[in-house]
């Protein structure tokens, strides 16, 4: 039962640092377009896609990815005092 547990954050820890990746893809021009970059938005896009419809842009700023790692984060915590309860 712990090898699913620890499967599952790692799932998540690489699915986070994927989010970051993309995040700053989009600082640099064209990254998206490219191949690794049109693959990390067919993964993190539908992710991303609920946050941005409830939290608006603060001007030029997109504070949803940041709101997204938070609750990816969360679930790993709920994961390990899951883990814990039923240990």
């Amino acid at each position: 039962m712990s090898f699913v547990f620890e499967v599952l954050v790692q799932i998540i820890q690489i699915y986070s640092w994927a989010l970051i990746i993309y995040i700053l893809l989009s600082w640099f021009p064209n990254a998206r377009e490219s191949g690794f970059g049109r693959f990390l938005t067919n993964i993190c896009e539908p992710y991303l896609e609920p946050f941005r419809r409830i939290i608006p842009p603060l001007g030029m700023i997109d504070i949803s990815p940041i709101v997204a790692i938070l609750v990816l984060r969360f679930a790993t915590s709920g994961l390990y005092q899951l883990f814990a309860w039923l240990a």
